[in-house]
């Protein structure tokens, strides 16, 4: 039964977003250099706290001292859950076990040189920032937007398949049932939790997956197909409605 297997089944909700846009991360002398930072609040000489900054950088806040810092891409702003994160995540290191062995990590790295030392930083920090993200889409951070959709016991499950298979012709009956909701309840909640329709979403998560691909270097035809159009010239009207430039522009500009 379908309803059975959902309930039993794990959706990843970062899966889709980590295949489709490059992670990176390289290390910073400086704070305003980096939206990735690791800080001591009390001057104890070990780190306390985690700030994220997914879309800009910015001075080091007052009363706190660098441990560690790095710039992070995820795609920029061509990732949809970048732009649906907050200005600043910041966590406790106190409460948080898992990154706070992981900010010692890269702390050790940064005081001692040791071979391959700037690679070691820099898969730690995209490590880091993975669970930053899954900590604020586990607590639920905002209270709209696709964050919240991905923090949704129900609506998760209709999204994750959607960002797994996005060429599939979905039907609002088969969404529905992923989400173990009616067809109009589903309605309902996904348009007042993520601010759009379904259908609205799909066509803008396959959008940005095509600028990903068309920014690789493939041809407007075969992103086409890869993303779920049933023309070249079907996605190039969706593609120039959503960003304004049509779809070869876009290569060009990259």
């Amino acid at each position: 039964m379908i309803e059975s297997s959902n309930i039993q089944r794990k959706h990843d909700r970062l899966a889709a977003f980590l295949k489709a846009f490059a992670l990176s991360a390289t290390h910073c002398d400086s704070a305003e250099a980096a939206n990735l930072l690791i800080v001591d609040t009390d001057r104890s000489g070990r780190p306390t706290h985690l700030l994220y900054r997914a879309r800009c950088t910015a001075a080091l806040p007052d009363g706190m001292a660098l441990c560690a810092a790095a710039k992070v891409d995820f795609g920029g702003s061509a990732n949809p859950l970048v732009g649906a994160l907050p200005e600043e995540l910041c966590f406790s290191l106190t409460d948080e076990r898992q990154l706070l062995g992981l900010s010692e990590l890269i702390v050790a790295e940064i005081k001692v040189t040791r071979c391959g030392r700037g690679t070691i930083q820099a898969r730690l920090s995209e490590i880091v920032v993975v669970l930053a993200i899954r900590k604020a889409i586990a607590i639920g951070t905002v209270n709209a937007g696709l964050l919240a959709g991905l923090a949704h016991p129900k609506l998760h499950a209709s999204l994750v398949a959607m960002h797994d298979d996005p060429i599939r012709n979905w039907q609002i009956v088969d969404l529905a049932a992923i989400a173990g909701m009616s067809r109009g309840q589903f309605i309902a909640a996904f348009k007042q939790t993520i601010g759009q329709p379904p259908g609205a979403y799909l066509n803008g998560w396959r959008l940005a997956l095509g600028r990903a691909e068309l920014h690789s270097g493939r041809s407007v035809k075969s992103v086409a197909a890869m993303v779920g159009f049933g023309s070249a010239a079907a996605f190039s009207r969706a593609f120039s409605r959503k960003f304004g430039c049509p779809p070869i522009q876009s290569k060009v500009q990259r």
